[in-house]
């Protein structure tokens, strides 16, 4: 799955950055307009207020894609607390060389304020914020299967054509048999489901260069008593491609998306694992309404129409309102002992 999404030449996040919108794969929240970026900007303006206003604080990025969202949340941040704005450095971590140069031309206007780094390994700490928009969702996971009273890995191996196939295997690591274990038996024979061993290593890092602040993950997901019950046998994976979803992830890679639901009760165990302190889930669609209570008010003397067909795109649950949550989890400043 690493290969199939993020290899450097044949990876589908490296072929081309169209994958968004009403001509790629799918849409996310950035697709409706520039209010979803415009409100994050609030709950970050937010954030360093509550901070005591830092002289310098961040915001990482994590899977900025074209940079859209960094534009969109850059511009509201300079209207909504220029002051806030002048203080700010904007990290993206991007490995792909296609993307960073899409996103340096997407956001060349704001140059100033942004810095491209491979990994957040190379920044120090500093207060803010650490971001994703649908991007732990395409964190590559493992696939496994109960059979006869045990779990079994789903692995890809080759047919006598050289053409990709699921194998079942042992379950050799550790880490993976540990979470296996941790699910149980209380399921029916041929059971299929995903985990993610690599929540700790991709949220280490990023926890480490945050000098107290907040963690913030916009994704689709469930937590773990609702996405591994029993009635859901077979799993979550997806894949998507031009619009339509699909099952096999092993049809043509790297041409298409892969995903599964995020397991929030792994994300707010590693979280605190790693010092930090979780709220609830919240669907987009209440958090998003609690961020613009005022801005809503003020619709109503001179409404911008067109900016509320896109809140309503956002938080109403018959459309991106209900299918995604929001995590977030605040860490303390750093005591340098």
């Amino acid at each position: 799955m690493a290969m199939a999404l993020y290899d450097p030449d044949g990876g589908y996040y490296a072929r081309t950055v169209a994958q968004v919108g009403r001509g790629g794969d799918f849409f996310t929240s950035v697709s409706v307009g520039r209010l979803f970026g415009t409100l994050l900007a609030r709950r970050f303006a937010g954030y360093w207020r509550e901070a005591g206003e830092p002289e310098q604080w961040r915001i990482v990025e994590c899977g900025a894609h074209d940079g859209s969202l960094a534009a969109d949340v850059l511009a509201g941040l300079a209207e909504l607390s220029p002051e806030a704005f002048a203080r700010l450095e904007y990290v993206v971590p991007e490995p792909l060389e296609l993307l960073s140069e899409r996103q340096k031309h997407r956001l060349a206007d704001f140059a100033p304020r942004v810095r491209w780094v491979d990994s957040v390994a190379a920044c120090d700490r500093l207060p803010g914020v650490v971001f994703g928009n649908e991007l732990l969702d395409a964190l590559p996971f493992h696939t496994i299967l109960f059979r006869s009273g045990r779990w079994w890995e789903r692995a890809v191996g080759l047919d006598q054509a050289g053409d990709f196939r699921w194998e079942l295997r042992e379950i050799v690591d550790s880490e993976l048999a540990d979470a296996a274990r941790s699910l149980g038996e209380a399921f029916p024979d041929g059971y299929e489901t995903e985990i993610r061993t690599g929540l700790q290593r991709f949220l280490a890092p990023l926890a480490a260069c945050l000098d107290g602040g907040l963690m913030l993950w916009l994704d689709y997901g469930f937590l773990r008593e609702d996405l591994y019950h029993p009635s859901r046998v077979t799993g979550t994976l997806r894949t998507f491609a031009k619009h339509r979803a699909g099952d096999d992830p092993l049809a043509d890679p790297g041409s298409r998306d892969i995903t599964a639901h995020v397991d929030f009760s792994a994300l707010a165990e590693t979280v605190r694992r790693l010092g930090g302190t979780n709220r609830p889930p919240v669907t987009q669609g209440a958090w998003l309404t609690r961020l613009a209570q005022d801005w809503l008010l003020a619709q109503e003397g001179r409404p911008d129409h067109a900016l509320l067909r896109q809140f309503q795109t956002l938080t109403h649950p018959g459309h991106l309102g209900r299918s995604f949550a929001v995590c977030e989890s605040t860490f303390q400043p750093h005591s340098g002992l």
